[in-house]
């Protein structure tokens, strides 16, 4: 039921892209439905001079593996500000303003990065995202660098949270494309102040990125039981 739900959301993000633009392809199990109905359009020839810029790794092997044409972000506008058409993500919780959680699965700096360039940025999910307040459905996942990460995290526990290094099956710490560890913080009831941690957050050294992605998201797409519904900022 839930896959089903998040191919409906990716179909309907799929009505909004055109031939001719660039895209931002975003990562996690919702998006992977995106660029699978994007590849399989493209592939056919029913969408025509498009190119991706990826958030992962495993995104960009997804795309290739459909022959979509993938670039950088600099490469979106060479010598001026990069800019994308759309960029089409899921989350892992969404507000009623719009604001989202992201980052669960494993990409959110790079996810930030090129989404913040997206002319318009789309998230669709299932209707289980939807929360009053983040933080009360799951993790905030957090991504830190290897150095004195126990400390890190440490830190992390001061803000009202239980937080904790992510880790493998394995036992070993979760890396990310970049390089970095990856916390999740646990907040009892939801996060009080969005902005106040995000905030505090950025300006810790050694924090690298965060999953609060604040003011990004232009419209969510819901797929529920009764269909899928459109809301926007």
């Amino acid at each position: 039921m839930i896959n089903n739900l998040k191919m409906q959301a990716a179909r309907r993000a799929l009505e909004l892209v055109h031939n001719g633009m660039t895209l931002g392809l975003g990562s996690g199990s919702t998006s992977t439905c995106f660029v699978d109905l994007l590849g399989e359009k493209y592939r056919s020839g029913a969408l025509q001079d498009i190119r991706g810029v990826p958030t992962s790794e495993s995104t960009a092997e997804l795309a290739r593996s459909w022959g979509i044409p993938l670039i950088s972000l600099s490469a979106t506008h060479p010598g001026g500000e990069p800019s994308l058409d759309l960029a089409v993500d899921g989350a892992d919780e969404v507000d009623p303003g719009l604001n989202l959680i992201k980052g669960l699965g494993r990409a959110l700096l790079r996810e930030k990065i090129i989404e913040m360039h997206a002319d318009r940025f789309i998230v669709i999910v299932e209707e289980t995202k939807l929360v009053s307040r983040l933080g009360s459905r799951g993790p905030l996942p957090v991504e830190l660098i290897q150095f004195e990460a126990d400390v890190h995290v440490g830190w992390l526990n001061s803000l009202g949270c239980r937080a904790e290094l992510w880790r493998e099956d394995s036992g070993s710490p979760v890396v990310t494309d970049n390089g970095n560890y990856l916390a999740r913080c646990w907040f009892d009831g939801g996060i009080p102040n969005v902005r106040a941690l995000s905030r505090k957050l950025s300006d810790r050294p050694g924090i690298v990125e965060h999953g609060l992605f604040l003011d990004m998201a232009h419209e969510v797409i819901v797929a529920g039981e009764h269909g899928v519904r459109i809301i926007e900022k």
